[in-house]
């Protein structure tokens, strides 16, 4: 089978299309064809040696990803809510293999049906962004009708977060660039502030208070303390190790603490099927221009998920 896998740590040059033996279906697991695979920012990350310890004692090449759709071509035994020609979306731990290959086995818990319509790129950029956000806002457990602000709203992460935020019955206060206003608008947000270093201080301007929760997708940590009222809480995604003090709670927030992730993922589902959340693809590359889809996404501005397609 083709995946897509690295030998060395190092830049988005260290990618390449690897002939990989098909995994055999162990029981409880499926085999997926997989059609399209997202590319997230954790990839990045461990690609390029940040996140050493994902590696493990895994020989390479190590294939990346988290996010799959595809169609199951075989199940093993004891799995009968799947069956084989069945369009599915996936969790997968990556590098073990990840999902950034023609097939996967997976455990059929950290499986389910692809949202209605969706297609095969759309799904794909559910999974991992989906049960972050809802994580997040499980975690930091704002009241209904209190202030949660969103940091990097226009990305994929922080419009989920708008847009469950709004469905939670919050009010949702969220940064964007000016080209940004009307998306993050179109999510739901009651009231959009500059973006910024020094967002915190027009977060403040408007919710004098301070807001009870805070959940930063544009990772600006500490900086974004002051907008949090006493006693609040901020939910951070990149391992923020901070006291932000005025008893704030924070939230560290690490996606593989929700799989197997079933349960998780038809709720994620049920929220695109009702129309709650939005799928938003950037742009869908074939799997030898992974290298390319890596360095877009490093270079920032994206606007969605950029897809490999198989």
């Amino acid at each position: 089978m083709k995946a897509v896998g690295f030998r060395v740590f190092g830049g988005p040059e260290v990618l390449e299309v690897v002939d990989l033996p098909i995994p055999e279906t162990p029981r409880g697991h499926v085999r997926i064809r997989v059609r399209a695979a997202s590319v997230n920012p954790s990839d990045l990350l461990t690609r390029s040696g940040a996140r050493r310890g994902a590696i493990g004692g895994l020989s390479s090449p190590w294939v990346l990803g988290w996010d799959a759709a595809g169609t199951i071509e075989e199940v093993g035994e004891g799995v009968d809510r799947l069956y084989v020609g069945q369009d599915v979306i996936a969790v997968v731990m990556p590098v073990r293999p990840g999902a950034y290959a023609s097939q996967i086995v997976v455990d059929a818990e950290s499986v389910v049906a692809q949202p209605a319509g969706a297609g095969h790129a759309a799904a794909s950029t559910l999974p991992m962004t989906g049960l972050t956000a809802m994580q997040a806002l499980d975690r930091i457990n704002p009241i209904a009708g209190s202030w949660l602000a969103v940091t990097g709203a226009a990305g994929i992460l922080g419009g989920f977060l708008v847009q469950m935020g709004k469905a939670a019955g919050l009010r949702v206060i969220a940064d964007a660039a000016p080209a940004d206003e009307e998306l993050v608008r179109s999510l739901g947000a009651d009231v959009i502030v500059a973006r910024g270093d020094d967002v915190a201080d027009r977060i403040r301007a408007k919710v004098p208070e301070g807001v009870s929760a805070l959940a930063d997708a544009a990772t600006l940590d500490e900086r974004v303390v002051p907008a949090i009222a006493d006693d609040g809480a901020l939910a951070v995604f990149r391992q923020w190790d901070g006291d932000p003090g005025r008893g704030i709670e924070v939230h560290r927030i690490i996606v593989s603490d929700y799989l197997p992730g079933r349960h998780h993922l038809d709720l994620l589902r049920s929220l695109v099927d009702d129309g709650t959340l939005t799928l938003r693809v950037a742009d869908v590359l074939p799997i030898e221009r992974a290298h390319e889809a890596h360095r877009r996404l490093e270079a920032g501005g994206i606007r969605g998920r950029l897809v490999l397609e198989f």
